[in-house]
């Protein structure tokens, strides 16, 4: 694994309601095919990538692909 993930409710303030996200923070630089595998692997509507910068953090989304 290339850092730690989480399943997090985004749009809401109580404990399993909202949407369910994946939250990947990357500890090491991974192939943008990589992420689409992880995507598609934890089944969520999106995926966030984090990887940590100078001055803040990156982000990239992905989404399971419809057609496996």
């Amino acid at each position: 694994m290339a850092g730690r993930y989480f399943i997090v409710d985004a749009y809401t303030s109580p404990t399993f309601a909202g949407n369910p996200a994946g939250v990947c923070i990357l500890g090491h630089p991974v192939t943008e095919a990589w992420m689409q595998d992880v995507a598609r692997e934890m089944n969520l509507s999106e995926t966030a990538f984090l990887s940590r910068k100078e001055t803040g953090w990156d982000i990239r989304w992905f989404t399971p692909p419809m057609w496996r």
